[in-house]
């Protein structure tokens, strides 16, 4: 007789559980028991879940505001005109200071390598 036994040990009240009887038409009936209430999580996950990703996109609706025609044209009336020429000059001038520039050594903390 080998050590264990395969057969686990179940009380007598073990046989009426649900737990047993599921257990047991699990082998005869493996869709209706496995496979349907898989299914049927899904399908009602489906119905729960679209109000409240419904809710989502309205609540983020409400935050984006719609412009009508006058302001939206009325946006860049204080703006000034772009001109190239005078960007670039304007940017030219910028440059010339960028001629005027001194190397600076930065201090080195003490026992720090020089790095040299």
């Amino acid at each position: 007789m080998p050590a264990f036994q395969s057969k686990k040990f179940r009380p007598s009240s073990y046989q009426k559980s649900l737990g047993a009887i599921y257990r047991r038409n699990l082998n005869s009936h493996p869709f209706l028991l496995f496979g349907l209430p898989f299914i049927f999580t899904m399908v009602a996950g489906s119905f729960i879940l679209t109000p409240a990703t419904a809710l989502r996109y309205e609540r983020h609706d409400r935050k984006v505001q719609q412009m009508t025609k006058e302001e939206e044209l009325g946006i860049g009336k204080d703006r000034r005109r772009v001109d190239i020429n005078e960007e670039y000059y304007r940017l030219a001038a910028k440059s010339q200071d960028l001629d005027d520039w001194e190397n600076k050594r930065v201090k080195r903390l003490p026992g720090e390598n020089e790095g040299v």
